[in-house]
C-alpha cells in the first residue's frame, strides 16, 4: 500500500493502563503470586473480571481458531456483548490485534487499536464495543472465556466510515 489512508487508526502497544477503559489486560507482569501445590506450580492469581452472569449467564469455556489478517485491512464494523464480559487467551506467542471503543452507543471517533506482544490476553468488559478477532501471520487459536444462557448477547453495528488497520501505523507501533 502507498501512502496513508484518511481513516487510518493509530495502532497503540497494549498496555492495562491504555486498556483500562475497555476492560482487562491478561498478563503475568505485576500479576499476584500463590505458589501451590507443594511449591511446584505458581498460581498468577485473579487476572480478570469474568462478568457472566446477567440474566442467568454461565460461563462458557470455547476454543475460537482465528484464521491471519492481513495489512492493510478494513475495519467496517464492531460488535458488542450487552450480557457479559468476554475474555481472550492465546495459545501461541504470536501477536493479535485489538479495535475497541466504549460502552454505550457507538462513536466512531473514539475506536482505538492495539498490538499485543503475542502472549497478553484481553477481556472486553460488558458491552464495550470491538472487532471480532483479528489474527495475524498464521492461524491462531484462543481460549476464549465468554457468557452462555438465555437473551440476546451479540450487537452488530456497521461504522459510517470505514477505518484501516495499516503496516505503517504496525510498524509504528511497535517502535
Amino acid at each position: 500500500m502507498n501512502g496513508v489512508r484518511t481513516n487510518s487508526l493509530t495502532i497503540e502497544p497494549l498496555t492495562r493502563a491504555a486498556f483500562a477503559p475497555f476492560g482487562d489486560v491478561i498478563e503475568l507482569e505485576s500479576a499476584r503470586q500463590i505458589p501451590i501445590n507443594s511449591g511446584t506450580t505458581m498460581r498468577y492469581h485473579d487476572l480478570a473480571r469474568v462478568d457472566v452472569g446477567d440474566g442467568g449467564g454461565r460461563p462458557l469455556v470455547n476454543v475460537f481458531r482465528g484464521q491471519p489478517r492481513t495489512l492493510p485491512f478494513e475495519v467496517t464494523m464492531l460488535e458488542r456483548h450487552p450480557l457479559g464480559s468476554q475474555a481472550f487467551l492465546p495459545m501461541t506467542d504470536r501477536p493479535y490485534l485489538v479495535v475497541v471503543a466504549p460502552a454505550g452507543p457507538l462513536a466512531p471517533d473514539a475506536v482505538r487499536a492495539f498490538v499485543t506482544r503475542g502472549w497478553q490476553g484481553v477481556n472486553y468488559a460488558k458491552g464495550v464495543w470491538h472487532h471480532p478477532l483479528i489474527a495475524l501471520d498464521a492461524i491462531s487459536d484462543f481460549i476464549v472465556i465468554d457468557r452462555g444462557g438465555e437473551g440476546a448477547n451479540c450487537d452488530e453495528q456497521v461504522l459510517p466510515e470505514s477505518l484501516w488497520l495499516t503496516q505503517e501505523a504496525m510498524a509504528a507501533a511497535q517502535r
